[in-house]
């Protein structure tokens, strides 16, 4: 059996590859920063925080954690309209990417706040900070530049995920092959392409974080991962 396998069909949708691979770093750059942020926060609370609020982070991270992140995003898109919150794909899509990296990240950064030397903390309390300064100032950076590679990583795990956001019409890369392939039957090498793109983007995503991270994060301190 001779297979004619044709590139330019699906080349020639460049416009349309283009504008999915621009929302995919889109949406990813939107729920990296507001994920961390969630991350942060729950690990505080983790570390922190009242018993309560400790008990209600941990929950939210282990469900999230335990749940796959399709249902996760069908439950925002589809679940929510039901309570009378209407989104559209594109907001649906970013809140389900935020919870789940959230949770992800919540574990991370915990892990590095916990490797905090407890004489590091008590020299930042002997110098009058409060307890925000001390977490702030003394705890966080430090504890984000040890774990940075590993949230990189759960980064470009969220990216590659969203390919699934798809699924409820959010034009996304993948969303974009599938339109492609539907149009000109060429499935194989649509995928073949996207599969391509995708490895450029996690690639040169990574990259760009593991070079601002350390100097824009953490003021210089290497992450102790590799840069390339």
């Amino acid at each position: 059996m001779r297979i004619e396998l044709d590139f330019a069909a699906v080349l020639s949708q460049w416009p349309l590859l283009a504008k999915g691979a621009a929302l995919t770093l889109v949406l990813t750059a939107i729920s990296a920063v507001l994920g961390l942020l969630l991350g942060v926060a729950c690990a505080w609370a983790r570390t922190r925080g009242p018993a309560w609020l400790k008990w209600l982070a941990a929950s939210y991270v282990e469900l999230v954690r335990n749940t796959p992140f399709i249902v996760q995003l069908y439950f925002v898109f589809f679940g929510l309209p039901a309570l009378g919150v209407k989104l559209t794909p594109d907001l649906a899509s970013v809140i389900a990417m935020v919870v789940n990296l959230g949770a992800y990240s919540s574990e991370i950064v915990r892990a590095g706040i916990e490797a905090t030397p407890r004489g590091q903390i008590e020299a930042a309390q002997s110098l009058a900070l409060t307890n925000r300064q001390v977490f702030t100032r003394v705890v966080l950076p430090p504890a984000l530049a040890k774990v940075w590679p590993a949230t990189v990583s759960q980064i470009i795990i969220v990216m590659l995920g969203s390919a699934v956001c798809g699924q409820i019409s959010t034009e996304e890369l993948s969303y974009a092959a599938n339109l492609i392939q539907s149009r000109n039957f060429r499935a194989f090498e649509a995928y073949i392409v996207a599969t391509a793109i995708y490895l450029l983007m996690a690639i040169a995503v990574r990259r760009a974080l593991n070079w601002a991270g350390p100097r824009w994060l953490f003021g210089g301190r290497p992450t102790g991962g590799r840069h390339g």
